[in-house]
């Protein structure tokens, strides 16, 4: 492991994206300048020790000082704030969601519908946001203050003083192969858009007609009670979806394992959906109906142009997923 490069990344990490670069080149030529010409392991420790605890080091480097809570537990403190932040914002957006959607009467337009999913999510991201700020920063605040000890020396993610060797617990990601939290929030999101789409379809997916007052749902694309004939298959799906994005956050880079289980998550759901979109019973007749006419086609000219398209997204979406998965995997 080049423990060089891991504390440059550590100190670097917590500076603006503008100065890393130059901070990093000024940080390497130092180390590089103070360790004699055939150095050891040991003799690296020995020069990093000096420079001293990461997070203290870039602190020095930073603009402004770290006051909202003291530099013995801002670092921590940051990095759960990071962390919990998007898992609560996501579980509060799905249950939002859920209770909406069981709440929907199917009478109000698409236009409504997402104004109104747009406006809640956004009010729920906010109160989320400010409850998980305030009491994150309201227990670190009480520990800080019950803390006797001296030593102000900002701790490591273990609670424990920073040393060299905390580096080697530390994997160096590089950038195109880590796996940030917006991704993980985003799979979570489209998990939640696309059950929402499923579980719903009678009022969310088929013909609109604008009635003067807006867009009016008239025609369903899709038969509701075929679809649910499939939910214990669709929530594996789910609960799969979830899990993986779960262990995507944790790791925070693209693993073998990682890719094969995407790789099996991919084809099981093209495969489940593939199964679900040639049920003969599954399209709405009236709705299939309406397009020939609008397309000037026959009506089984139109459902094998539909399904079959369908299908090839969905094959193309898991192949696209799987190489991009064993792609990342490879960068070193």
């Amino acid at each position: 492991m080049n423990l060089i490069e891991v504390y440059i990344h550590e100190v670097t990490r917590r500076l603006p994206e503008k100065s890393r670069a130059d901070i990093a080149l000024e940080l390497r030529s130092t180390i590089e300048d103070t360790l004699p010409d055939e150095y050891s392991e040991e003799d690296v420790k020995t020069v990093l020790e000096k420079l001293g605890n990461p997070a203290a080091l870039a602190s020095r480097y930073r603009d402004q000082p770290m006051h909202l809570i003291g530099p013995r537990y801002f670092d921590v403190y940051v990095s759960l704030l990071k962390m919990i932040l998007p898992i609560a914002a996501v579980i509060a957006l799905i249950s939002m969601f859920a209770e909406y959607f069981i709440s929907y009467s199917g009478e109000e337009s698409i236009v409504n519908v997402v104004l109104t999913i747009l406006g809640k999510g956004i009010a729920m991201i906010i109160e989320v946001g400010i409850q998980v700020f305030f009491w994150l920063t309201l227990t670190f605040a009480i520990i800080e203050r019950t803390d006797k000890g001296i030593d102000q020396v900002p701790l490591s993610s273990s609670l424990k003083k920073w040393t060299a060797d905390d580096l080697k617990n530390i994997a160096y990601i590089p950038k195109k192969k880590a796996i940030s939290k917006c991704e993980v929030f985003g799979s979570l999101m489209w998990t939640a858009i696309w059950a929402s789409l499923y579980f719903y379809a009678d009022h969310l997916m088929g013909i609109y007609t604008n009635s003067g007052e807006g867009l009016e749902f008239v025609i369903p694309a899709l038969n509701q009670e075929v679809l649910l004939r499939y939910w214990p298959i669709v929530i594996v799906i789910i609960a799969l979806e979830i899990g993986l994005a779960l262990y995507k956050l944790f790791k925070g880079q693209w693993t073998t394992k990682m890719a094969i289980v995407n790789t099996v998550l991919e084809l099981f759901a093209t495969l489940a959906f593939i199964v679900i979109l040639t049920n003969p019973n599954l399209m709405n007749q009236e709705f299939i109906t309406y397009m020939s006419d609008l397309f000037t086609t026959t009506t089984k000219q139109f459902e094998i142009w539909f399904i079959g398209g369908v299908i090839i997204i969905f094959i193309l979406t898991a192949a696209l997923n799987i190489f991009d998965g064993f792609r990342k995997d490879r960068i070193h």
